[in-house]
């Protein structure tokens, strides 16, 4: 028996391969909340984040979501790698080789599986454990909740916006007005 190759084998074939390869696409892991550009979160907030996407060194590097996770880091008073606690100044968008010391050093402190400078969803879901409610934004705009981040050192304050995308202050101490969406494809802070 031969096989012949006719046009509506190849087009079986083509369509085949089509809906295997978007099936793996589809069943790979992706974050929910990278699709919706944004830190965000919805119902409880003290569980918002354990689903976030990662930003590293090679992921959203340089982003407002980056600018989140340093706040926290100086929050938490977090050890740079000069062995100083994680300074304010050093709050910019970048994610480089001081934030993944900082975030290692974090790492080690909480009690997480993976200590690797990156920020996956075990490490933002730890974070979230931190948050607790203070207080109604009616006078924002962007409507929402006040929240209090509680680290080792410090306390800040971030809005969830009525659309679940997290609001942060630029500047550690919330006192300049100039606020920014923790966005993971912009970086409008630092």
């Amino acid at each position: 028996m031969t096989f012949r190759l006719t046009r509506s084998r190849l087009a079986a074939a083509a369509v085949t391969t089509v809906v295997a390869g978007a099936l793996a696409i589809s069943a790979s892991p992706a974050s929910a909340d990278i699709d919706s550009g944004s830190v965000s979160g919805g119902g409880d907030f003290t569980n918002d984040w354990g689903d976030e996407g990662e930003i590293s060194q090679s992921r959203y590097a340089d982003s407002n979501a980056t600018c989140l996770w340093q706040q926290i880091l100086w929050a938490e008073g977090a050890e740079e790698s000069n062995g100083t606690p994680y300074d304010a100044s050093d709050i910019d968008g970048m994610f480089g080789p001081n934030t993944v010391h900082a975030t290692k050093d974090l790492q080690e402190r909480w009690p997480l599986k993976y200590v690797d400078g990156k920020v996956g969803n075990e490490t933002w879901g730890y974070a979230d454990s931190n948050l607790s409610f203070y207080d109604y934004a009616y006078e924002y705009a962007f409507g929402g909740k006040i929240l209090r981040y509680s680290g080792d050192a410090r306390t800040f304050y971030l809005v969830r916006a009525a659309n679940g995308s997290y609001v942060f202050w630029e500047g550690s101490t919330n006192d300049n007005g100039n606020y920014r969406f923790a966005t993971y494809t912009r970086r409008t802070c630092g």
